[in-house]
């Protein structure tokens, strides 16, 4: 499998560092917008097709893909259920791996697009506990709160199961959309955000036929 298929987060873009590569064991021809997953994997959520979105905060690539992926995920259907997983990959990631599921925890992924723009339009540091603390206490975050809810053994089980996921899903390179644990596709390997979208929706069809 060539890895030039993924969209790996450059360090010249945003001074952070580079995706340290998984195994590869998921198999697809090289001129294929979309990888069978070999073995498929089940679904974390009972009765719903999930759709798992690995990507990291860091990601320009993610970044930019954002709008692309909330307007697609507006349409997902009743049974199926959409899931941001994030993965460590770069300097501060394993931070922002936390800030999500904290985030998550204190019922303020209002601020998921925030985090987003203070990273890649503001160039807010975000690499550590202090610093996120800091962004959010202006964001009007309980600093207390966070703190606490940031090293919660909750956040740390849900960053676990993020990791076990990213091994899993053999997952090289962000972002990547995973449809129904059976298939993954990337703006890079549906050369264009857009059309990953596209083929996305086409692998979701198709999941759901089944």
């Amino acid at each position: 499998m060539r890895l030039t298929r993924l969209l790996l987060c450059a360090s010249a873009a945003i001074g952070f560092g580079t995706l340290t590569l998984l195994p590869a064991q998921a198999v697809a021809a090289d001129s294929s917008p979309y990888t069978v997953l070999d073995p498929a994997q089940p679904s974390d959520t009972a009765g719903k097709v999930e759709v798992l979105e690995f990507y990291a905060y860091g990601c320009p690539y993610c970044n930019a893909f954002q709008p692309f992926l909330e307007k697609w995920v507006k349409t997902l259907p009743p049974n199926v259920v959409f899931h941001p997983v994030p993965v460590d990959i770069d300097a501060g990631g394993a931070a922002l791996q936390k800030l999500y599921y904290t985030l998550q925890s204190m019922g303020r992924l209002d601020l998921h697009d925030a985090v987003f723009k203070a990273i890649h339009e503001e160039h807010k540091p975000l690499f550590d506990a202090k610093a996120i603390g800091d962004w959010l206490a202006t964001k009007g975050v309980d600093r207390a709160k966070f703190d606490a809810t940031f090293n919660s053994f909750g956040v740390q089980t849900k960053v676990k199961r993020a990791i076990e996921l990213s091994t899993a899903y053999h997952i090289e390179g962000t972002p990547t959309l995973a449809i129904g644990g059976q298939y993954l596709t990337s703006p890079s390997q549906a050369n264009g955000y857009q059309a990953a979208i596209v083929e996305a929706q086409k692998l979701l069809e198709k999941v759901l036929k089944k």
